[in-house]
């Protein structure tokens, strides 16, 4: 009961969104890939700039949802959307590396445990270096040392070079609502994607192998995994966030 009264104060405060700010179009869009429903946010090169990541306030408190970063937006500024950006420990800090337009606030992990993070190979998701965008295994990362101007690390990597993650099992039966980026082979294209229901890592690094074509994929989490897209009427309430990453322009 307490699930469905969330989901639906969600939906209703997405309609209200809708309603009082002008939608941010064709950006995010709800798909169907092999049985699965999914909603995908797209960005080209050209909005790369307007790309932002989130994890603490001006009072450097950790924001934690979507209204606080919103709170957070310059006069005329709309956010199009926003979902989680990867892993964080019990104090909202990131697990990995967090770049925001010059500020760290997590170093990079290259080794390997137990959990979804350390199931090597991760990664990287940067954005405004040598290509707008790309996905970069965390140790060719660490070796490379590319300029970003946002980073956030997560693993497991979804799709590396065109394969998906050598752990993925058909017949898994471990499933979340699931969410990540894809970035398409010339960089140009990132997918931000969040699952309808819940789906296996196999069903999910296809649906950007096979659905989008794109050639790397990162994870950014599951289970706590939440969008917000004012043109889709959708704001996620629940578990309180570490990093967020969303799109921003002008009205």
């Amino acid at each position: 009961m307490r699930i469905d009264l969330k989901r639906r104060l969600g939906l209703a405060f997405g309609a209200l969104i809708a309603m009082t700010l002008p939608a941010v179009a064709d950006i995010c869009e709800s798909r169907d890939f092999d049985g699965q429903g999914y909603v995908i946010c797209t960005l080209n090169a050209a909005q790369e700039p307007g790309l932002r990541l989130w994890l603490n306030g001006p009072d450097g408190q950790v924001l934690g949802d979507f209204t606080a970063v919103r709170r957070t937006l310059g006069a005329g500024e709309v956010l199009g959307f926003a979902m989680n950006a990867g892993m964080y420990h019990a104090d909202y800090s990131p697990v990995g590396l967090y770049r925001s337009d010059g500020v760290t606030a997590g170093e990079l992990v290259t080794g390997a445990s137990n959990d979804n993070f350390g199931m090597l190979p991760n990664g990287v998701f940067c954005t405004g270096g040598a290509r707008p965008y790309q996905v970069v295994e965390s140790r060719a990362f660490a070796k490379a040392s590319p300029d970003c101007r946002l980073a956030t690390q997560s693993g497991p990597m979804l799709v590396i070079d065109g394969a998906l993650h050598p752990r993925f099992l058909i017949d898994s039966d471990s499933r979340y609502i699931r969410n990540g980026v894809g970035v398409s082979p010339d960089g140009q294209t990132a997918w931000f994607a969040i699952s309808d229901r819940a789906v296996t890592f196999h069903e999910f690094g296809r649906l950007f192998r096979d659905g989008l074509g794109a050639r790397d994929a990162l994870y950014f989490d599951g289970s706590v995994s939440r969008l917000y897209a004012p043109a889709l009427n959708r704001a996620d309430f629940g578990r309180r966030l570490g990093p967020i990453i969303g799109y921003t322009e002008q009205k």
